[in-house]
């Protein structure tokens, strides 16, 4: 894996495809796994299957799954998401079934029993605990469009809330599903146009939605790639509403433009709402050769006076926030990041962020390692919000394979509590859950 490539960097070293599914029991494990963790660490990610994509975001999705128990690695396997796309290295809009067609390669969680695995233009598709594809869920027939890779679980409720964008009228559409799985609302939410909005958040009263200036371009995705560009004359804007709110219920609040992948938490704190991401300017603009670096940021939002309050938390390029699932719309004092590379978005290390103080916990990855996301999973009998790990596939050039760092949350500077070593290589990929047994 240490040769130059001139292939795109989604094709290359440890963002290249791997070839097989493959299924392994007898894994070799450094240190120690804690007793308390029971259950299924499993991320997705691109794998075009014929190592050919235009773009990383094109790829089908792979799961990659480490089911774990008792203290012990049970099993790795990973394994295509089954669809009808699998087989094309580009989704075209004239193939496209919203009842079955998906790359599936963003994201995947667990709700009222059921695995999700996700991708923002496409409806969810079913897979079981073994990452075996049931297919696609259509919460009863209730949902009929889209489904972000980004929905948000109501740790309070147990409710879980998400949107759907779409590329015509109507463009953004809102969702919210019961603790048991049942989808008890739909509202149309009126937007300026075909805005790209992959993520959104909640607090415990509101939900927010992000409407920025990148947008979809129909001429340029009918020319191939993905068809989205930066509009200057679009504005930034964030919507609040409340959580069972509709569209006349949307209080929007301009700030400076700037686009945002991924959201912290938000929270509410008196008259304000509070929401922290990872904010960037200029993405998609006309003659960008790279992204802009993404770095953590805060708004904060009067809901009496109308003001928006902005400020930088840091000049750190970080990304893949996360919170305890606990935490999601509640005040939280910590922020977990992953710092990306200055030439890819390759995972170098992990940070650790009092909300409070600005301090920082850093672990950086050493001898050529790279990572992934990192999901944030609480001890048994938590003492405390920061009484827990954070899960990662670790790719080692050295030997050209992976392993998964189980890190402590408290101290996140320490050695890895635990390492499960893998006999084959996890490429570089995008989200994943802890889904609990």
């Amino acid at each position: 894996m240490n040769e130059v490539s001139s292939a795109p960097f989604w094709l290359a070293g440890n963002f290249a495809p791997v070839s097989e599914e493959g299924s392994h029991q007898e894994l070799k494990v450094s240190g120690e796994i804690p007793k308390d963790l029971n259950g299924l660490y499993v991320r997705n990610g691109a794998n075009p299957p014929f190592g050919k994509s235009l773009d990383w975001f094109l790829g089908c999705g792979m799961l990659h799954g480490l089911d774990i128990r008792d203290g012990k690695p049970h099993w790795y396997r990973n394994r295509y998401v089954q669809t009808p796309l699998l087989e094309q290295e580009m989704p075209e809009p004239k193939t496209r079934s919203v009842l079955a067609n998906s790359i599936a390669n963003t994201h995947v969680i667990g709700h009222a029993g059921k695995i999700l695995a996700l991708a923002e233009l496409n409806m969810p598709i079913e897979v079981n605990d073994q990452l075996e594809t049931v297919g696609p869920y259509d919460f009863g027939g209730k949902l009929n469009g889209n489904m972000t890779a980004h929905p948000k679980h109501c740790p309070v409720t147990g409710e879980l809330l998400f949107f759907g964008y779409a590329m015509r009228p109507p463009y953004l559409t809102y969702y919210r599903v019961s603790a048991d799985g049942e989808l008890i609302q739909q509202e149309e939410i009126a937007v300026k146009g075909p805005t790209m909005m992959h993520d959104f958040c909640i607090t415990q009263s509101k939900t927010v939605f992000m409407d920025l200036p990148v947008i979809f371009d129909m001429e340029e995705r009918a020319k191939g790639g993905l068809g989205i560009r930066h509009d200057d004359d679009y504005g930034a804007r964030f919507g609040v509403m409340p959580r069972d709110g509709g569209s006349n219920d949307v209080k929007w609040f301009e700030i400076e433009p700037c686009y945002v992948y991924h959201t912290l938490n938000a929270y509410d704190d008196g008259d304000e709402v509070v929401l922290e991401g990872c904010r960037m300017v200029g993405y998609m603009a006309k003659g960008m050769v790279k992204p802009p670096i993404p770095v953590p940021y805060q708004w904060r939002m009067n809901l009496k006076t109308g003001a928006v309050t902005e400020r930088q938390i840091d000049d750190l390029g970080i990304d893949f926030p996360k919170v305890p699932d606990a935490l999601v719309g509640q005040q939280h004092r910590y922020g977990y990041f992953a710092e990306f590379g200055k030439m890819a978005p390759t995972v170098e290390g992990f940070h650790k962020y009092d909300m409070r103080s600005g301090a920082r916990q850093s672990h950086m990855l050493k001898n050529g390692c790279s990572g992934s996301e990192a999901s944030f999973v609480p001890a048994a009998r938590a003492a405390s919000e920061d009484d827990g790990y954070l899960m990662s596939y670790i790719y080692d050039p050295n030997d050209d394979a992976s392993h998964l760092a189980i890190l402590n949350a408290a101290n996140l500077s320490d050695d890895p509590i635990a390492k499960i070593h893998l006999p084959v290589r996890v490429p570089a990929g995008f989200h994943g859950s802890w889904i609990e047994y």
